[in-house]
């Protein structure tokens, strides 16, 4: 055995470091400076890249600001009070049927499910047309 027979092992090899020189030049194929010659460089700025992931909201939505009445219907109403009760929205809260909307009383509205059986004295309160028709009725 002579010495230019014998080979060293791959694993003691180095990896080459990029741009360094060698065969791939002193820019490793990444030009001359600017942000691609950089290591690190990203085009985006990081706060697109979340927004972009954040899944968007489609078509056309409007809240509204103004505050809705609460809705209670004729079969609540004969289930909780007794014929001659006065209804209106400080006895509907202390009944617990509706609930104070931003620490205000929010206005009512009488819905026409089930049937006004009892006469009720309503204080206070707005009807839908059914409601309305059967609190004649009745």
């Amino acid at each position: 055995m002579q010495m230019h027979h014998i080979q060293r092992s791959p694993s003691a090899r180095r990896s080459r470091r990029i741009g360094r020189g060698g065969k791939r030049g002193t820019y490793s194929g990444r030009g001359i400076k600017g942000q691609n010659a950089r290591a690190g460089a990203k085009f985006r700025p990081a706060e697109r890249d979340i927004i972009k992931k954040i899944p968007k909201l489609r078509g056309y939505r409007f809240k509204s600001f103004r505050p809705q009445p609460a809705a209670v219907n004729l079969d609540t109403l004969a289930r909780y009070f007794k014929p001659g009760d006065t209804i209106d929205p400080v006895a509907l809260l202390k009944k617990k049927i509706i609930q104070r909307l931003g620490g205000k009383t929010p206005q009512v509205k009488i819905l026409g499910r089930g049937e006004a059986a009892t006469k009720f004295i309503f204080k206070d309160v707005t009807f839908s047309a059914s409601a309305a028709a059967k609190a004649k009725q009745g």
